[in-house]
């Protein structure tokens, strides 16, 4: 079973702006890829199918599977790790979560499930699906 991460996703409250971002970064490097300080030890769950869920304003509101871990030490001499991550962004339920500091793991059991693609729920407004899941409607 695949374990996950999760990280607050710090000055983007949106989607689209991540996304927008993210392509940025893409076009520029040809990587799509999140550096962190630490290197997680069970690096093999999580590339057995795992996604980095990001927090934006409080809430979990979207996942991108992790597709490579790589450890590697910077310019000035730091360890550090590269997250290579999958260019879908795959919005997901919200749920709220409170900040931390860094990335946690993220149990599958207390992932939030993706929005359905088939239905009405995709084509709601990401500030209403974010209020629909603070009174947990959704």
């Amino acid at each position: 079973m695949p374990l996950h991460m999760i990280k607050l996703c710090v000055g983007v409250t949106e989607i689209a702006r991540l996304a927008a971002f993210q392509k940025r970064r893409f076009e520029a490097t040809g990587r799509n890829a999140h550096v962190t300080r630490m290197t997680p030890r069970r690096a093999a769950e999580i590339l057995d199918g795992g996604s980095l869920y990001w927090v934006m304003g409080g809430m979990i509101m979207t996942r991108q599977r992790i597709t490579a871990i790589e450890p590697f030490t910077d310019d000035e001499g730091i360890r550090r790790c590269r997250l290579e991550l999958d260019m879908t962004i795959v919005p997901v339920v919200p749920r709220p979560r409170r900040p931390f500091q860094g990335w946690r793991y993220l149990d599958p059991a207390d992932a939030p499930p993706d929005v359905q693609t088939d239905g009405d729920a995709q084509q709601i407004p990401e500030d209403m699906r974010r209020g629909l899941g603070d009174l947990g409607l959704i």
